[in-house]
C-alpha cells in the first residue's frame, strides 16, 4: 500500500468536485444478501466517481457466481482473490487493489443508508477525521432475527456502544465499518491480518495511537442483518470475547469494565450454580436474579414487537452475554503471543 493520494477535500459550498469513493467488501457466503447490498452502494446519493471491490473468500454457496453477475451488470463493480477468507486480508487486498482517495468498508450483509457516502465524507471534511462511523441498525426477517436486532440495539444487550444504541456525535474508540482516508490506511499499513477478528477495533486503536481522529455519528446509518439461529449467534459473540481479549493483551491498556462484564457474569453465574448445588440454595440467587434481570431488560427492548420475537429476546440477550463472557474468558494466550509476535512499530502520526 505504497499509492501517493491526497487527503479528500470536498466543499460542496464552494462547488468542488466530490472526491472519488472506493467500497471494499470482504464476502464469504454472502449469497443471500450480497446482490441486495451491492444495490444499496450503486443507489447512493453521492455525485462522485465510485467503484465497489469484492474480496471474495472460498465461499460454499453461489457468493462468487452472484459476485460474477454483479461485475457484468455494472462496471463499477469487481472481484478480487481472498483465498484465506479471512476478512483483514480480504479488506487489505480491496485496499490495494482500488484506488480512490476515500474507502468505505462495507460487509455483505449491510444496506447502506441512501445518503451514506455523501454524509461521510461531508464529516470527514468538518471534523477532520481519519475515519467516521455509525449506528450498526440490525434489521431482522423473522421473529428469531428481530429478537436478536432488539437485543443488539439496546444497552442491557451491548452496554454504552453508542455504535449498536446510537448516541450524540462525537470523537470515539471505534465505529461499525468505517469510512477512511486512504491515506491513513497506507499510513498504518492496512489491517492487521492476525486479527481474524475485532479488527476494526485494533486498527482504530492504532490510528489513535497516531494522533488520528475516529469520529461516530449517528447520522450515519447501515442496516445490518442478524445471525439466523442460536448456535451461528453464540458462535459470532464467542469469536468477539475471544479476540477482545487477543486485543486488550496486545495493546495494553485498552480493555474497560463494559468489556469486563461479560466475563464476570459467566464466572459469578458458574459460581452461583456451583455453589446452591453444593453447599446452600442461596447460590442460585445469582443465576436466579441475572434472569429476572435480562426478562425485565427485555420487556422495554422488545416494544413493538410480535409475541413470538419478544418471548425470545432473554434467549438473544443471555446467548449474546454468556458466549462473548465464556470466549473472552477461554482467549488462549498462544493466539495473543502469535499476534503480538507480528507486531510492526507504529508509525509516526503524519505531520500538518
Amino acid at each position: 500500500m505504497t499509492r501517493e493520494t491526497e487527503t479528500p477535500s470536498p466543499d460542496p459550498a464552494a462547488g468542488a468536485a466530490a472526491p472519488a469513493v472506493s467500497v471494499i467488501m470482504p464476502v464469504l457466503n454472502e449469497e443471500r444478501y450480497l446482490r441486495s447490498s451491492v444495490r444499496h452502494i450503486l443507489q447512493q446519493e453521492y455525485a462522485g466517481e465510485l467503484e465497489i471491490v469484492i474480496a471474495l473468500g472460498p465461499s460454499e454457496d453461489r457468493t462468487d457466481e452472484i459476485a460474477a453477475q454483479l461485475a457484468a451488470e455494472d462496471p463499477r463493480v469487481r472481484s478480487v482473490a481472498n483465498p484465506t477468507g479471512r476478512t483483514p486480508a480480504g479488506l487489505n487486498a480491496a485496499i490495494e487493489a482500488s484506488s480512490h482517495p476515500v474507502v468505505v468498508r462495507v460487509d455483505g450483509h449491510g444496506m447502506l443508508s441512501p445518503d451514506y457516502i455523501a454524509t461521510a465524507v461531508r464529516l470527514l471534511e468538518e471534523t477532520g477525521a481519519a475515519n467516521v462511523g455509525g449506528v450498526m441498525h440490525a434489521e431482522g426477517e423473522n421473529d428469531w432475527e428481530h429478537a436478536v436486532a432488539a437485543a443488539m440495539t439496546s444497552k442491557i444487550g451491548v452496554g454504552n456502544a453508542a455504535f449498536h444504541t446510537g448516541g450524540q456525535a462525537g470523537a470515539a474508540e471505534t465505529v461499525y465499518l468505517g469510512v477512511f482516508r486512504r491515506e491513513v490506511l497506507e499510513q498504518q499499513g492496512g489491517y492487521n491480518v492476525e486479527f481474524i477478528r475485532a479488527q476494526d477495533w485494533e486498527l482504530n486503536y492504532r490510528i489513535r495511537e497516531a494522533g488520528g481522529l475516529v469520529w461516530f455519528s449517528p447520522e450515519l446509518r447501515v442496516s445490518y442483518r442478524p445471525r439466523p439461529s442460536v448456535r451461528a449467534l453464540a458462535k459470532q459473540y464467542r469469536n468477539y470475547g475471544r479476540w477482545r481479549h487477543v486485543v486488550a493483551r496486545y495493546h495494553s491498556g485498552s480493555i474497560n469494565l463494559r468489556y469486563l462484564a461479560p466475563p464476570a457474569a459467566v464466572c459469578a453465574i458458574a459460581a452461583g450454580v456451583v455453589v446452591g448445588a453444593a453447599v446452600t440454595p442461596w447460590g442460585f440467587v445469582v443465576p436466579g436474579g441475572y434472569l429476572a434481570a435480562v426478562v425485565a431488560g427485555s420487556l422495554p427492548a422488545g416494544k413493538g414487537l410480535p409475541l413470538k420475537a419478544r418471548a425470545q429476546i432473554p434467549v438473544a440477550l443471555a446467548t449474546m452475554h454468556m458466549s462473548w463472557g465464556w470466549g473472552f474468558l477461554t482467549s488462549p494466550r498462544k493466539l495473543a503471543r502469535k499476534v503480538i509476535a507480528s507486531r510492526r512499530p507504529a508509525p509516526a502520526p503524519a505531520a500538518r
